[in-house]
């Protein structure tokens, strides 16, 4: 089953008058870990100090649980915890947040669309991924309402955002910290694991403030994550996409970090989109190294985002300023509604694959 033993993502969960704990999804319930492992660590209400622990730490955890999944059920049962009867939390304190901008499809349609008549990549697109600094405190975990945000729209301009867009990405969650001043090591050795993320974003304050340093409130406002972190050892890795020119040497790959996911994206229930992530052009170590390579110091909790997932087809952008040409092409409901960007009570949600497991969905609604 996809939320069987090949699966088991984290996350944290309470029941009625019952502080929040760490948990695991196994099929339609949630495994205990406190009570079933006897182990204090997963009594705490957030993922942070069982990440903490290392990669050793999360492979043995993992083999354990599943070992008493599949041979000693009777004991588990009593901690398998019905998920109608829990409340999911965020999963995991978010130390730093940081957004890239690793899809050369979305690059460059954003590219045509700003710039029609020019190269769509800035020259250092293809050097380097591209990112930025966002806000942790914003993180929210699926199903916490949106609210639509307020801005500058332009010189004299103020008001809430009329162009309210969603971005869906693919967070990495870091496990294990660094020093300020050493770089990343091994990928694996510092990532956790992963979980869905919808970067919402107001592309016309956006547009007004990003000149000369980019985005800062049209991105601050929210960011929704998925209650569930699905351990990097349980996801199906691919090669990375090609790359010319051959990055730098510290951005080189040191294996497959290529990810066969697949996504969905659903606005009120329709799927409006398919974002492949094997599409991406970064792939994740990239990521951290580049991130890391300056001396800047990893936290467990940091959050790093894949930036919006397109593929090359018109049916994979995602992010609806893609999906409608920034508002030219509308979007066409199956009731007859239209969308070019979100109206307040619509409910946005993403979901994936990866392989025979499902992904943690997040989902928000603007209200």
């Amino acid at each position: 089953m996809s939320w069987g033993v090949d699966n088991l993502p984290y996350g944290v969960f309470s029941c009625p008058g019952e502080e929040p704990r760490v948990g695991v999804r196994y099929g339609d319930r949630v495994l205990d870990l406190a009570r079933a492992l006897h182990d204090e660590v997963f009594a705490a209400p957030t993922l942070n100090p069982f990440m903490a622990r290392g990669r050793a730490a999360w492979h043995d955890t993992r083999t354990l649980i599943r070992n008493k999944l599949t041979s000693d059920l009777s004991v588990t049962e009593r901690h398998l915890v019905p998920l109608e009867n829990v409340r999911l939390h965020l999963p995991f304190e978010v130390a730093d947040y940081v957004d890239f901008y690793c899809s050369i499809d979305h690059a460059s349609n954003i590219g045509k669309i700003f710039r029609p008549g020019s190269e769509p990549l800035q020259p250092n697109w293809r050097h380097l991924p591209v990112g930025y600094h966002g806000r942790s405190g914003t993180v929210v975990v699926s199903g916490t309402p949106v609210r639509r945000p307020q801005g500058q729209l332009g010189a004299g301009t103020f008001g809430p955002c009329q162009k309210l867009d969603i971005e869906a990405e693919l967070g990495f969650v870091v496990g294990v910290p660094t020093t300020m001043g050493s770089p990343a090591g091994a990928f694996e050795d510092h990532v956790f694991g992963v979980t869905l993320l919808n970067d919402w974003s107001a592309r016309d304050i956006q547009a007004w403030e990003y000149v000369p340093l980019g985005p800062f409130l049209a991105k601050s406002f929210a960011t929704s994550v998925s209650p569930w972190v699905t351990p990097l050892e349980a996801l199906p890795r691919i090669p990375g996409r090609a790359q010319d020119p051959e990055p730098a040497g510290y951005l080189r790959r040191q294996g497959d970090w290529g990810l066969d996911i697949s996504l969905e994206v659903l606005l009120n229930g329709e799927v409006v989109s398919r974002p492949p992530y094997s599409a991406m052009y970064w792939t994740p170590d990239q990521m951290l190294a580049h991130m890391t390579v300056n001396g800047a110091s990893l936290r467990t909790g940091d959050l790093f985002a894949s930036g919006t997932i397109s593929g090359p087809e018109p049916g994979e952008r995602g992010s609806l300023i893609e999906l409608t040409w920034n508002g030219s092409d509308p979007i066409k409901l199956a009731g007859g509604e239209t969308r070019a960007f979100l109206q307040d009570g619509d409910t946005v949600t993403i979901r994936a694959t990866a392989g025979d497991l499902t992904l943690g969905e997040v989902s928000g609604t603007v209200g």
